[in-house]
């Protein structure tokens, strides 16, 4: 079993999909997690066998700890070697502060925060088996500054590339890579749910210095350089892609 396998969260539309589908190009087997688009999922999953690579569809919501255990389990079985988990699964409950419940931090959290920490544990006794692996995870400018009813979001993404910064630590001696991505506005799936969604957009078309807004290829070409050899090196970094409109006050 020397077939390199990447785990992609949330890769059954968006950011995630275009990194599984890369990684597929690029000569991986699959695994396509997700929670609720299975229609999308198998229709990713039939992409990725076009370019004669495996496919396995795991649904699983990546907030419960024991979908985690038995989505590892799975892979294992299937394929015994994990070499790539990109962290992208993402979720979140979007309000003012003073109309969050407890309700919508723990879902936000789970998902957002927790995930990376117990998919990363799995994900490490796999990789380790093989020499190694890399991990990175999705984040977001809701980390660092102010973004209107983004507050239990933008703390879950602080968490995350907080989180990051241990796990390049505490991995580093198993040869594990662990960073993270940024992005500034990316018009996905995700981007339809946000309540003041136009204004960001407009916003970002505006204002970004690189005189256009980010794209998923521009997401997924920065996650392809930190799973590349040519950024060894970069450890616990989270970068910023964005067009430079987070450098405006």
């Amino acid at each position: 079993m020397t077939q390199k396998v990447a785990l992609i969260t949330g890769s059954s539309r968006g950011i995630g999909k275009a990194t599984a589908l890369r990684l597929a190009q690029e000569g991986y087997d699959i695994v396509i997690n997700y929670a609720r688009s299975k229609k999308s999922a198998l229709e990713t999953a039939e992409q990725i066998e076009s370019f004669g690579r495996k496919a396995l569809v795991v649904k699983a919501n990546v907030g419960d700890t024991a979908k985690i255990k038995d989505m590892f389990a799975q892979i294992e079985e299937e394929f015994g070697r994990l070499d790539v988990f990109v962290n992208n699964a993402a979720s979140g409950v979007q309000r003012p502060v003073m109309e969050l419940e407890e309700s919508h931090w723990d879902w936000t959290l789970n998902i957002n925060s927790k995930a990376l920490l117990f998919c990363a544990q799995e994900a490490a006794k796999l990789m380790e088996r093989n020499g190694g692996g890399k991990i990175v995870s999705i984040s977001s400018l809701g980390a660092i500054r102010y973004l209107e009813n983004y507050t239990v979001v933008g703390v879950s993404k602080a968490a995350l590339e907080a989180l990051t910064r241990y796990l390049a630590v505490e991995l580093a001696p198993k040869n594990i890579v662990v960073n993270a991505v940024s992005g500034g506005a990316v018009d996905t799936e995700a981007l339809k749910h946000f309540p003041n969604r136009e204004e960001l957009l407009q916003e970002a078309k505006d204002k970004t210095p690189a005189g256009r807004m980010v794209e998923i290829d521009d997401m997924v070409n920065c996650v392809m350089f930190l799973l590349s050899d040519d950024s060894s090196m970069i450890r616990g970094q989270t970068i910023i892609v964005d067009g430079g409109i987070s450098l405006l006050v």
